[in-house]
């Protein structure tokens, strides 16, 4: 497989994801976080991460809507429900295994 070919390919991946997340609101980021050590705020930050790496002006605002379809803001006012003492349990048990952003645990 020829370079552009694999990058198009990993694109049309992502854009599939972010639109199975954008229509599965009643997932909680935590929950995301507790089974699988990623949610919608790594996406956004490795999205920001990759336009800086690449010299690319970007908001964080921009990353957020690239991921949500709106901003963080927004999203948590429409469909973020307060996390329960259990995810909050889990969350901490599971922080070894979250995804690393630029370096840093996300």
């Amino acid at each position: 497989m020829d370079e552009r070919s694999r990058i198009e390919l990993e694109a049309a991946a992502f854009r599939g994801l972010v639109e199975h997340l954008r229509k599965r609101t009643d997932v909680q980021n935590i929950d995301l976080m507790n089974l699988a050590g990623f949610c919608r705020n790594c996406l956004t930050k490795w999205y920001a991460a990759a336009a800086d790496e690449r010299g690319v002006e970007l908001a964080p605002e921009e990353a957020q809507v690239a991921v949500y379809g709106m901003t963080t803001a927004e999203w948590k006012a429409k469909h973020q429900t307060p996390a329960s003492e259990e995810q909050k349990r889990r969350f901490e048990e599971t922080k070894p295994m979250h995804a690393e952003i630029s370096g840093h645990k996300g």
